[in-house]
């Protein structure tokens, strides 16, 4: 991923916020820190702290609020994929084993809800009450989200409507959110904020779907976890659902799915392979260069500046994303 190239200009910011998740997320129970530290060393593309200093970059930029968001929100972020692990019962996550694999059910979710509080507990720093609004509405949010992608599992007959609310939920309102919070307590104007927040919205929602396409067209080394695993866990993607409008690729899936924890490797890639005869794959692109597209327009209005044009850089690299 070469966001990592905009890191040039922002690496004495995100090392500052680096040492602070490393304290934050100390416990003193052994396992809470180990669990949790372990996690958070894993290596993250720490995208939502990011976009976080980005956004408050446009207007006064004051390290320790911007931290203080660009912390809360990363926690946010890796406990709910500490939830995810343990409902998708996955066992590698960036190629290392996760946290309910070495522990077990009840240690990973309390580990999660561990990260969680501690990420509120930390922006209480901030007295800006529109911060903890904006910030309490999009936890309720991804918590819907996650019920949705739980009773959506292996549900063949989706269309894209839920697909895309689930993304929505899953990944670019956070985004979304971390744009508009650098943004308030930066002191940007409201106009501005509303558009920063929007920009954040498309982009999440292109970086999902294309995670989802990188999911079928990467190999499990790149992933560190099986190719194709999104859908092993059940969860039916934009790549599926274009797929899926080839009768005998629909046919042949909710056969193979019947019983899902039968399906070999070998079916697996029987699956990926059919798959990409399909053109689901180019469509699926297309469908996140349209969310792309929708992201640099919202950018127009705002102030020129370097943090501008790296928000900018960034979406042209999320759309060229092939691994």
């Amino acid at each position: 991923m070469k966001i990592a190239k905009t890191y040039g200009y922002l690496k004495k910011d995100l090392d500052v916020i680096e040492e602070s998740l490393n304290k934050v997320i100390q416990a003193e129970h052994p396992i809470l820190r180990e669990a949790s530290t372990d996690l958070l060393q894993a290596g993250g593309k720490r995208i939502r702290p990011i976009f976080v200093v980005l956004s408050g970059k446009l207007g006064n930029f004051n390290m320790e609020r911007i931290k203080t968001v660009a912390v809360s929100l990363e926690l946010i972020h890796t406990a709910t994929l500490v939830h995810d692990d343990v409902i998708d019962d996955a066992k590698l996550r960036r190629g290392k084993p996760t946290i309910k694999h070495l522990y077990d059910n009840r240690v990973a979710m309390y580990t999660g809800d561990y990260i969680l509080a501690r990420a509120l507990e930390e922006i209480t720093a901030l007295k800006q009450a529109n911060v903890h609004h904006l910030l309490a509405k999009t936890i309720v949010e991804v918590c819907a989200g996650e019920i949705e992608q739980i009773k959506d599992k292996f549900n063949f007959e989706q269309n894209l409507r839920n697909y895309l609310r689930r993304i929505r939920r899953k990944t670019a309102l956070l985004i979304a959110t971390s744009c508009k919070l650098g943004a308030i307590v930066s002191d940007i104007p409201q106009e501005q904020a509303d558009k920063l927040y929007q920009y954040g919205y498309y982009i999440g929602m292109s970086y999902q779907i294309i995670d989802d396409v990188l999911d079928f067209t990467s190999t499990s080394k790149e992933l560190g976890k099986p190719s194709g695993n999104d859908l092993l866990q059940g969860n039916v993607t934009l790549p599926v659902l274009y797929a899926m409008q080839d009768k005998s690729f629909h046919a042949s899936i909710r056969n193979k799915f019947q019983n899902p924890e039968t399906v070999t490797e070998v079916e697996m890639e029987e699956v990926i392979n059919e798959l990409k005869k399909t053109n689901a794959i180019d469509q699926s692109y297309r469908m996140s260069n349209l969310y792309l597209q929708k992201a640099l327009k919202a950018l127009e209005g705002l102030p020129d500046h370097t943090a501008k044009e790296k928000l900018q850089d960034i979406a042209t690299l999320i759309g060229r994303r092939r691994s």
